[in-house]
């Protein structure tokens, strides 16, 4: 994919006649984040098949994560939008109606299928890089030799998993792949084929032209119009943001391509100047004009509180998350147990337009309950009755829909 040509003089015009940031208050940005983010209040119609495809498309993704601490990301990021939301309701937009496939942003995630076209781009770019990335494992006649096999019995077979493959033994070592899982997921990720459903959550892969809907399936986007989507569709999810944010949110294009392209824009956007919540340096990030009338009528937040996923839309880029909260967050799964300071799947909570601590909740299915292990309290966040009471009541929200039983709390868990 050629990404030259969006190169040229623009940028040094452009920051000339770019006007002097606009100052925003760090809680006027948060309320606004947390509006764009669906979390402003919960909507009844996210439940039905229409109003979950409609909450998706305003995310524009929705994380896939495979950790099952509570219950899967992706389920627990529309639930948190959705009283109603049932983890079948996903499934039959995916694996039905075929309104969403997956893929890959970041992460793997759910996309409206109508993307479809603008992901070739990624496709032709993963056909180049994994070879030059990984040559022993995507490139060499043995390869290419299982790539045309795997295919040839999918188109001939119909969907198959990875484990219909396992007599090709030996397995490689490399993540514990053997070739045709190898070659799977190379089709995957370049496009011959796509992930049909879930078994489990295994995938199940078929040829493309089989899962996508022929109208996005038979769409082809230029280069031009494939960049300026993916930076506009990113701006307008995202309400405000830098070039490496912009670039972040699909991670379709590199940095430098969203700041040429921000350059060229410069007449229908507005800069922003971010108070930092933390009282340190403000961000300054670039929106649609028109933004700064958007974030002062951007709706009042619900106070109770809500705990999130760690994957959620609003917390998911750690940097904007903490310049914006002033809440740091590793996810610490892959973090020795002696050397994690939280825990192994901490979830945020927030409370109004503040992350006010983390939770760390696992369930426990042998024995039918949500274990709460330790809340831990923000600084400046006051320890009180009235703030038990309410992480009470909203943990055992979290534990009618992870369909435990019970809710038992470790000693003195309000760290």
């Amino acid at each position: 994919m050629r990404r030259e040509r969006f190169s040229g003089g623009v940028g040094a015009q452009a920051m000339l006649s770019r006007p002097m940031p606009i100052p925003i208050t760090n809680r006027a940005a948060r309320r606004f984040l947390i509006e764009r983010a669906g979390l402003s209040g919960i909507a009844p119609k996210a439940s039905d098949r229409r109003g979950l495809y409609d909450a998706v498309e305003q995310l524009g993704f929705v994380q896939l994560d495979s950790i099952n601490a509570v219950e899967r990301a992706h389920h627990h990021i529309l639930h948190s939008r959705s009283r109603g939301y049932r983890a079948g309701h996903l499934a039959r937009l995916v694996e039905k109606d075929r309104l969403l496939f997956e893929h890959w942003t970041h992460d793997a995630a759910v996309l409206p299928s109508a993307f479809f076209p603008y992901w070739r781009h990624l496709f032709a770019r993963d056909r180049e890089r994994f070879p030059q990335r990984f040559p022993n494992r995507f490139s060499g006649d043995a390869f290419l030799a299982d790539c045309e096999r795997v295919l040839d019995r999918v188109a001939r077979e119909g969907a198959v998993l990875a484990r219909e493959f396992e007599g090709d033994k030996p397995k490689t070592g490399w993540w514990d792949w053997h070739p045709s899982k190898t070659a799977l997921e190379f089709l995957w990720h370049t496009g011959d084929l796509a992930i049909a459903r879930r078994e489990g959550f295994q995938k199940v892969y078929d040829l493309t032209e089989r899962v996508i809907p022929a109208e996005h399936f038979s769409r082809r986007v230029g280069d031009e119009e494939f960049v300026d989507w993916a930076c506009r569709s990113a701006l307008q999810r995202l309400g405000f943001a830098t070039r490496g944010e912009l670039a972040y949110f699909w991670s379709l294009v590199a940095p430098e391509v969203a700041g040429r392209w921000l350059d060229q824009r410069a007449a229908e956007l507005e800069v922003l100047e971010i108070a930092a919540a933390d009282g340190g340096k403000p961000l300054i990030a670039h929106a649609f004009a028109g933004t700064r009338e958007a974030i002062a009528a951007a709706a009042d937040v619900p106070s109770r509180i809500r705990v999130l996923n760690p994957f959620d839309p609003l917390v998911h880029d750690r940097k904007r998350a903490e310049r914006v909260f002033g809440f740091h967050y590793r996810i610490e799964v892959f973090v020795p147990e002696a050397k994690r300071q939280y825990g192994y799947y901490v979830f945020p909570v927030l409370r109004g337009e503040s992350v006010i601590g983390r939770v760390d909740m696992r369930a426990d299915r042998n024995g039918d309950r949500l274990a709460v292990r330790a809340f831990w309290p923000e600084a400046g966040v006051r320890r009180s009755a009235a703030l038990a009471r309410g992480l009470e009541a909203e943990i055992d929200r979290v534990r009618r829909f992870a369909r435990l039983a019970d809710v038992s709390f470790e000693p003195d868990w309000m760290r």
